[in-house]
Formats: C-alpha cells, structure tokens, sequence
C-alpha cells in the first residue's frame, strides 16, 4: 500500500496477463485501482503458461510504459522477457507488486 493505492489480490490466468492502471473504458485482464500517474493503463504484461513438466512459467515484459518496468530494481529493457519466480519484486511507476506464485500440485 502507498498513497496511490491500496493492496490488492489480482489473481492470474494462463497466458498474457495485462497489467496497467485501471481506467473506464479501458480493457485489460489485471487491472490495478491506483491514483499513480505514473503507471501506463497498459503496462507491463506477466505471461503464464505451463512448462513441458507441468511446472508454472512465468515470463514478464514490458508494454512500451513510459516510465518503464523494473524487477528486482532493474529495468527491463524495451525487448526482454524476463523469468520470474516467486517472490519476484516488480515496480510499475510507484506501485510495487510482489509475484506468490501458485503451487503446482
């Protein structure tokens, strides 16, 4: 939580996942209630999908944000698609969101 925003649970689905600012009008699969200026209405997108063992991979990129997405502090760059695993730290403008990810039992 920060002056933005209050925690929020948005839960994933397999595939792309659409992160961004919620604003009416707007479609996107993870939208996020926020006064943050600085979080695009389009994000980031976090994908989902199964690996070849059944085990859950999860791959995040940015959306062309104008102030950009970072994991762990470091910014992505314009065509990374970075791994991720649980507990995985990521800032979109001033808002952080932290990756549980799911048991894959």
């Amino acid at each position: 939580e920060n002056s933005f925003c209050y925690k929020q649970v948005i839960p994933l689905f397999e595939g792309d996942n659409m992160f961004g600012r919620y604003n009416k009008g707007t479609v996107i699969s993870s939208p996020i209630e926020t006064n943050d200026p600085s979080m695009d209405r389009r994000h980031c997108i976090l994908n989902v999908k199964r690996g070849k063992n059944g085990n859950i991979i999860y791959t995040l990129r940015d959306n062309d944000s104008i102030t950009g997405t970072f994991l762990m502090n470091e910014i992505l760059g314009a065509k990374d698609r970075v791994r991720i695993e649980d507990g995985a730290i990521i800032t979109l403008g001033a808002t952080t969101l932290i990756l549980h990810a799911a048991d894959v039992d």
